[in-house]
């Protein structure tokens, strides 16, 4: 087993085909396929199912394809390290974000970067905090934005924003249907009411979800979940149409960019607050590109403008 071996593997396993994966490296696909197979015969396990319509990871296959990840990145930082100079940081690095946060930050990233670091290559991914977790402690990622992270002994984590949570609904005079019609009303909402409200939600992997059923349970409360759906843009979507009710940051509705239809209730007695973390991996020392990457993302998530978005203003 070899690097080069590794690398065709992940190339193969991450396109599903052997012609798409050959082309990519530029390499003849009977070479390709040998490589492959010989990595199958040393390790004297299947990892491909050949099939019409390209290949697909068997169990061994996909435990390999995860260990191979890690090593080629740390094999591609560990030559970054090495030929980084000392005053402009070079490589490459994936920073993992949630798509609230993507939406925000990825223009300026990019921009900050081309300025900055003209040298240094990004790659942007979009996840949940849980699945940047992951990526962050397999080594797919460098570093990532999580929310609500819990503490780990593989992260190191350092906070950066809090962000109140309030109940989002459709602004004064926009749609309603079924159990939320007529339930406009003005400021916070004490936690203790919001059983009263239909509540569209996404699954339980999501941070914001596990915080608000966490509090509702200390509190002895049974939420109202009256649709479950995963994207949060769609959850914005459902809410504007008037088919529920949303428990969301305020900067993730400013995002959505469907603000103005949108109104907000700060969650109250007890607050609620969505707190947004820098995580890196506390097992592998920060490369000078990953240092830099951090300061700028601090500095880039500072300077976001704080939401200005409507209150509830009367009863309907």
């Amino acid at each position: 087993m070899n690097l080069k071996q590794l690398e065709y593997f992940v190339h193969v396993a991450e396109l599903g085909s052997f012609s798409k994966a050959a082309l990519v490296l530029d390499i003849a696909q009977p070479a390709l396929s040998r490589q492959v197979r010989a990595l199958e015969t040393d390790l004297r396990e299947t990892l491909l199912l050949r099939n019409g319509r390209g290949v697909q990871l068997t169990e061994a296959g996909q435990r390999l394809f995860e260990h191979s990840v890690g090593i080629l990145q740390l094999v591609s930082r560990a030559r970054e390290d090495m030929g980084a100079s000392r005053d402009e940081p070079v490589g490459r690095i994936v920073i993992g974000l949630p798509p609230s946060m993507g939406r925000q930050l990825t223009l300026p990233l990019i921009d900050a970067f081309r300025q900055q670091l003209p040298r240094a290559r990004l790659a942007i991914v979009e996840g949940l905090s849980a699945h940047i977790t992951e990526w962050i402690v397999t080594g797919r990622v460098d570093l990532g934005l999580l929310h609500n992270p819990e503490a780990a002994p593989a992260l190191e984590i350092t906070p950066l924003l809090d962000e109140p949570l309030c109940l989002v609904q459709p602004a004064p005079g926009g749609q309603a249907r079924g159990r939320g019609r007529g339930r406009t009303a003005r400021g916070p909402l004490p936690l203790r009411e919001l059983p009263g409200f239909p509540l569209i939600v996404p699954d339980r992997s999501h941070a914001i979800r596990k915080l608000l059923e966490t509090q509702a349970m200390l509190a002895g409360l049974a939420l109202d979940i009256a649709w479950e759906v995963a994207s949060v843009p769609s959850i914005i979507d459902l809410v504007c149409a008037g088919y529920g009710y949303a428990v969301l940051s305020a900067g993730a509705v400013a995002a959505s960019g469907r603000a103005a239809e949108l109104a907000v209730r700060p969650l109250v007695e007890p607050q609620l607050s969505s707190v947004l973390c820098l995580a890196t991996s506390a097992h592998k020392r920060p490369t000078p590109l990953v240092r830099h990457a951090s300061r700028l993302l601090r500095e880039l998530v500072e300077a976001l403008p704080m939401p200005r978005l409507s209150m509830p203003t009367r009863h309907s």
